[in-house]
């Protein structure tokens, strides 16, 4: 099910915390990203922090600048975006600023934390997620029930930690501050945890005042059936790359990138990519790479339509290609139509062989966009 973009925000003093233990909340941040962070709030549809935020900062959350609230209800957009936070226990403060400030609020809980905070009254849609919290599931509702297409996660250090681990962070926008804490009791932005292997990408950085804004993006691409923030990045470049394929009015236009388990592109390619009238995405890409090349078998494979499993043009199709080179796992966006192959399962033949195929619809029409004239759509 598709989910919301979810963009993780913090600020973080050098050596890595997010507070001291004084008494009173740690300024980290300037006017100058104060304002930004206005700005960030005010493009989401929903703002997120956890249960521990809300009990400890006691925090508004509202867009505090008159000019972007308008231009939201100019939109059609409410005047604040949504207030989201979860809690295992439903045991938070009815008299907190969260409930009682802004516009709509929901609280994410487990059926006993329900049962709790709709014992104490708490101003807000309770929305129980099961025995435990679940955050595939809290991140589908969202989209599905309420509408969010982005989502900002503003806290506290253990939610952008469970987000992170679990592949569901899309972007992290983290402010780096010009002063140390030094104090081993103070809370830290990130925990232990199992995150991704290779290096994020870095997509920004800019000084805002006297603090550096830096946002990256993951590049690891999942490893099962479970699609997370990486696979939706680079199958998004997969799309693009089919836009650059020179027009055929008796093939498909199709982009390909193949990545491994660390996030490194190890190549990309297009249908009838260079002098070659007939190649395949897929093939183009995985001509690139060596073969003996050992991450390979750990690989994913993104291209924009499902992999062939029958063609005229070569003797090998390019599942069968994708197999050879020792690939199990491919992401796509769209199932290969009968425009010029009856019942083409390509998914089917690669299943057959214990690889993992992926299809992300929320992808589809990125994909068949290049390819208007020949599906009629």
């Amino acid at each position: 099910m598709p989910h919301p973009y979810v963009l993780l925000s913090a600020a973080v003093s050098l050596d890595g915390y997010l507070d001291d233990t004084g008494p009173e909340r740690l300024l980290l941040s300037g006017p100058d990203d104060f304002d930004r962070v206005d700005e960030v709030r005010a493009s989401a549809d929903a703002v997120l922090v956890g249960a521990g935020t809300v009990r400890a900062d006691n925090p508004r959350l509202l867009v505090n600048s008159p000019e972007r609230r308008a231009a939201r209800l100019a939109a059609g957009r409410p005047e604040y975006p949504l207030k989201v936070t979860v809690s295992g226990t439903g045991d938070l403060d009815p008299a907190a600023q969260f409930w009682h400030t802004g516009g709509d609020k929901v609280l994410y809980t487990t059926d006993r934390g329900a049962e709790r905070a709709r014992a104490l009254g708490l101003a807000t849609d309770v929305v129980p997620l099961g025995p435990a919290l679940d955050w595939r599931r809290l991140l589908e509702h969202l989209h599905a029930v309420r509408g969010v297409r982005r989502l900002m996660v503003e806290g506290g250090g253990h939610i952008h930690t469970q987000l992170l681990t679990q592949g569901l962070a899309d972007e992290l926008q983290l402010v780096l501050a010009p002063l140390f804490v030094g104090d081993p009791r103070a809370p830290r932005l990130f925990g232990p945890g199992a995150y991704q292997a290779g290096r994020l990408r870095l997509v920004e950085t800019r000084p805002v005042g006297d603090v550096v804004l830096m946002r990256y993006e993951p590049t690891a691409p999942g490893t099962g059936p479970l699609p997370v923030a990486a696979d939706h990045h680079w199958l998004a470049l997969a799309c693009e790359l089919a836009a650059a394929c020179p027009p055929s009015r008796t093939a498909f236009s199709v982009g390909a990138v193949v990545v491994a388990a660390d996030g490194t592109e190890l190549a990309r390619g297009h249908s009838r990519e260079g002098t070659d009238p007939v190649v395949h995405a897929e093939e183009a890409a995985l001509a690139k790479v060596d073969p003996t090349d050992p991450r390979l078998p750990g690989a994913t494979v993104y291209s924009s339509l499902e992999p062939c499993a029958r063609r005229a043009s070569r003797p090998a199709p390019c599942a069968r290609l994708i197999l050879d080179a020792g690939v199990r796992r491919v992401v796509t966006a769209w199932r290969e139509p009968d425009t010029f192959v009856a019942s083409a399962d390509g998914s089917g033949v690669l299943a057959a062989e214990g690889a993992t195929v992926v299809v992300l619809p929320e992808h589809e029409e990125h994909a068949k966009a290049p390819n208007r004239h020949l599906t009629g759509g």
